[in-house]
């Protein structure tokens, strides 16, 4: 006797109603404030360099084309429109992430993304405190550091801290076998993990800003006032739950190559695959990025905090095990 397959969905008739109200509320902030929402290809030629982003291929087999991947996040393409005058513009996307699978994670989820020409990082952490706490009806968030953050809550200093000292702090959760093919990137990753993120926009949302500069991503790099590089990135974090990233984005077409070229030696250093970069990118940015800040919001986990439900597949009609 086999086993009857689960048709039903996971989320309930209530929480399906409060999606539709949720991607409502996302269209009417946008259209008061002139944002114009676009659509992009959720299977694109091209995957991400991003050494903890890892894609899901497709085959594809087309006139001219041969293999491919479903999108993480479609900033890249986004970004063209950008480059080709869209001026200011969102999108709701289905985004796939590979691995991805926990309370809080499903490889296929609902993303929000949106760019904004001539604001910087602050400027969009007030939209979106905006767009959040007007969805939520919460308080406005506090801001603190990555350096403050890991202070108070962690009892270090991650800019200051030696390699040897972070490597004998992350003991405590690890064997130092464990460790010994680890990054002082993904060391400092546990230390948030298991000591910062659980704590962080306890009673009031709290946005992480200044990042380390080998944690930018696509985000420009500067000087902190004690001479440490950090960069224009920033979260937001409500009751431990990480709900969005942004960043002041960066436009130099070289630095961005740069830094593609160096997540590539780092897939290779890890033993992952080496990710073709996205030319027809690189080439926007060649022609010319606008000035604009950019932010990716997981909406699955803001229906989430909105429903009060403690599993991402509450509030999915189906998750990837009833897909």
């Amino acid at each position: 006797m086999t086993d009857q397959p689960v048709w039903q969905p996971s989320a309930s008739r209530e929480h399906l109603k409060s999606r539709a109200q949720q991607l409502a509320w996302v269209r009417g902030f946008f259209a008061e404030r002139g944002v114009l929402e676009v659509e992009t290809p959720v299977l694109g030629r091209h995957g991400v360099t991003d050494i903890n982003l890892d894609g899901i291929a497709a085959a594809v087999n087309a006139a001219g084309v041969s293999g491919g991947w479903l999108q993480t996040s479609p900033e890249y393409h986004m970004k063209r429109l950008l480059a080709a005058g869209s001026g200011c513009i969102y999108q709701i996307a289905r985004v796939f992430r590979n691995g991805e699978r926990g309370s809080r994670h499903n490889p296929e989820f609902s993303l929000l993304e949106w760019y904004r020409a001539g604001l910087d990082d602050t400027a969009m952490m007030a939209e979106v405190a905006d767009l959040v706490c007007g969805w939520l009806g919460c308080d406005r968030p506090d801001v603190l550091t990555y350096r403050e953050a890991q202070q108070t809550l962690a009892g270090i200093d991650p800019m200051a801290i030696t390699d040897h000292d972070l490597y004998q702090y992350c003991q405590q959760w690890l064997e130092p076998e464990q460790l010994a093919g680890m990054g002082r990137d993904d060391c400092l990753d546990l230390v948030m993990s298991f000591k910062v993120e659980p704590l962080l926009g306890r009673g009031r949302p709290v946005f992480i800003t200044r990042y380390p500069a080998s944690q930018a991503a696509l985000a420009r790099v500067v000087s902190d006032d004690d001479g440490y590089p950090v960069a224009h990135r920033f979260e937001l974090y409500i009751d431990g739950l990480e709900l969005c990233n942004g960043y002041w984005e960066l436009t130099d077409p070289v630095e961005q190559r740069a830094r593609f070229e160096q997540d590539n030696r780092r897939r290779k250093a890890a033993g992952k695959p080496e990710m073709a970069v996205d030319q027809s990118f690189l080439a926007a940015l060649d022609a010319g990025l606008p000035e604009c800040s950019g932010v990716a919001l997981g909406l699955d986990r803001l229906l989430m905090l909105k429903t009060g439900a403690e599993r991402i597949e509450d509030v999915l009609a189906f998750p990837v095990e009833r897909a």
